[in-house]
C-alpha cells in the first residue's frame, strides 16, 4: 500500500508560479512511477506529466510542456511538480499517483492516487 498527499495548489494569476508536491508513505516508493493528472471542471480527468522510478526518465503532455517540470526525491518520498506561466486553462484538481507498469498516460494504470489539490488560474 502506497498513500499519497497533494500539496500546494492555490490561487494564482495568469502568468504566475506554483509548485505542487505529493508525499509519499507505505511501501518503497522508489518501485513506482509517479504522475500528475488533472481534472478541470466539467472536464475528463488527464495526464499532466509523468517520472520514473530514478527520476532519469520524465513524460509529458503536448500542453505543458515548456511549463511545467517533473522531479521526484526518493530520500524525501517526494514527487514535485513546477509549474510557471499558468494560464486559466491550467485551473483544475490535480491529482499524483502511482504505478509499476502500463502506460504513462492511462489513469487505469495507476495503483494509487492522492486526494488532489486544487489550481486555481485568474486571468
Amino acid at each position: 500500500q502506497v498513500q499519497l498527499v497533494e500539496s500546494g495548489g492555490g490561487l494564482v494569476q495568469a502568468g504566475g508560479s506554483l509548485r505542487l508536491s505529493c508525499a509519499a508513505s507505505g511501501r518503497t516508493f522508489s518501485d513506482y512511477f509517479v504522475g500528475w493528472f488533472r481534472q478541470g471542471p466539467g472536464k475528463e480527468r488527464e495526464f499532466v506529466s509523468a517520472i520514473s522510478y530514478s527520476g532519469a526518465d520524465t513524460h509529458y503532455a503536448d500542453f505543458v510542456k515548456g511549463r511545467f517540470t517533473i522531479s521526484r526525491d526518493n530520500d524525501k518520498n517526494t514527487v514535485y511538480l513546477q509549474m510557471i506561466r499558468l494560464e486559466p486553462e491550467d485551473t483544475a484538481v490535480y491529482y499524483c499517483g502511482a504505478w509499476q507498469s502500463g502506460n504513462w498516460e492511462n489513469q487505469y494504470d495507476y495503483r494509487y492516487w492522492g486526494q488532489g489539490t486544487q489550481v486555481t488560474v485568474s486571468s
